[in-house]
């Protein structure tokens, strides 16, 4: 008999050892037959149905690199069903507590349950048992890889969800100890020392204010929101000047030097919140990773169709493999295999990236070995701007 008949005939039983193998690794007290089998009767008859339908090789040769059957465009009725229960099933899996590996190990143990049996149904062996056997590893590979997909997907989108939940919670009580805080630290019933720490304590509310800001930022984005800006009239050479004044006394010690001619015309359309974001951000990490004998240098320029700020810091380049990940967080920590420093969720240049693309800007950095400069491009009126005089 063919594995794809022999799985048709035989759902129940390779079903009752999906069901003991679950059982074996279930995550707290075992739950019930229905939740223990899940989709499993649904992903083998998909299974055996996709073996039955014809395939050519060009796409035989597609479907063994994870491209589906042919390509998305010519995918069959039956490899979409392949899809569909193995996505179900991750996401049951997901909600009940399992863990990616143990996801895994389910389909590890139902391919060999198959052939197990399989190969005990009859001694004889057929002509098409090759290829039954690769179009039926196929089939599980396909069942794995979408299920893995989903599964991180949904893990991750989750996890964005409750982050920014979690920012957004925490602004409230934030907001309530920063309004205590800039009371006592005007208070004039207070002595110098009392006074000298409740400005400390001011400081470190509106950092972690920042920092919960940024969040926010960053799960929205990350779960599909397009960054909101709210552009308006504005000079960008004040709103620079005064952020560099501030990033200043943050950091007595460190020099920075802000050059721009009085003859550059750097007005525009822009959200000064945001961009006052932007500035922070970049004088921020130019501070975090240069050189502290070094100066900080903040360049703002008049171009043909807009304006440019270019942010140069002295000191160790950035690694080649890290430039192409710079401003994605996840990837960036990935690669670097270390941690966010204390007082920073890794964060600030995902931000300044979305701030950029929220305008219509293009955004790169030139990392050499003693100087890193990011430069920024921004159209003066940003595409919100345009649609709003437009409409």
């Amino acid at each position: 008999m063919r594995i794809a008949d022999f799985i048709l005939a035989n759902v129940e039983p390779i079903v009752e050892e999906w069901e003991s193998f679950a059982r074996s690794i279930w995550p707290g007290p075992t739950a019930s037959t229905p939740i223990l089998r899940d989709h499993a009767a649904d992903m083998l008859c998909a299974v055996a149905r996709d073996m039955m339908s014809s395939q050519t090789e060009s796409q035989q040769a597609d479907k063994s690199m994870g491209h589906g059957e042919g390509g998305q465009s010519q995918r069959g009725k039956s490899s979409d069903r392949v899809d569909d229960a193995s996505n179900l099933h991750a996401r049951s899996r997901l909600s009940s507590g399992f863990e990616l590996r143990e996801l895994v190990a389910e389909y590890r143990a139902l391919r060999a349950s198959v052939i197990h049996l399989w190969l005990g149904s009859s001694p004889e062996r057929g002509p098409h048992d090759i290829e039954d056997i690769i179009r039926f590893n196929e089939g599980i590979d396909q069942l794995l890889a979408e299920s893995v997909a989903c599964f991180v997907q949904t893990m991750d989108t989750s996890r964005e969800c409750f982050l920014g939940i979690l920012g957004h919670d925490l602004r409230s009580p934030l907001a309530g100890a920063s309004m205590i805080a800039c009371l006592f630290s005007e208070s004039t019933a207070l002595d110098s020392e009392l006074l000298q720490m409740a400005a400390s304590l001011r400081t470190s509310l509106d950092a972690m204010d920042h920092l919960i800001r940024d969040l926010l930022d960053f799960t929205s984005t990350r779960l599909g929101a397009k960054m909101e800006v709210a552009p308006r009239p504005m000079d960008l050479r004040p709103l620079c000047r005064e952020v560099l004044a501030e990033v200043k006394a943050a950091h007595p010690s460190r020099t920075f030097i802000f050059v721009s001619p009085d003859e550059e015309d750097l007005a525009g359309e822009w959200d000064d919140r945001r961009l006052r974001q932007l500035i922070s951000n970049l004088l921020g990490n130019a501070v975090q990773h240069g050189s502290t004998t070094t100066p900080v240098t903040l360049a703002a320029s008049s171009t043909e169709d807009g304006v440019r700020l270019d942010f140069r810091n002295f000191g160790p380049a950035i690694p080649e493999d890290m430039l192409g990940v710079i401003f994605d967080p996840m990837k960036r920590r990935q690669n670097s295999g270390t941690t966010a420093p204390s007082g920073s969720v890794g964060l600030g240049l995902y931000i300044v990236h979305e701030v950029v693309h929220a305008h219509g800007g293009s955004i790169e950095v030139v990392s050499a070995s003693d100087e890193t400069v990011f430069t920024i491009r921004l159209p003066r009126r940003s595409p919100s701007s345009k649609a709003a005089s437009l409409g």
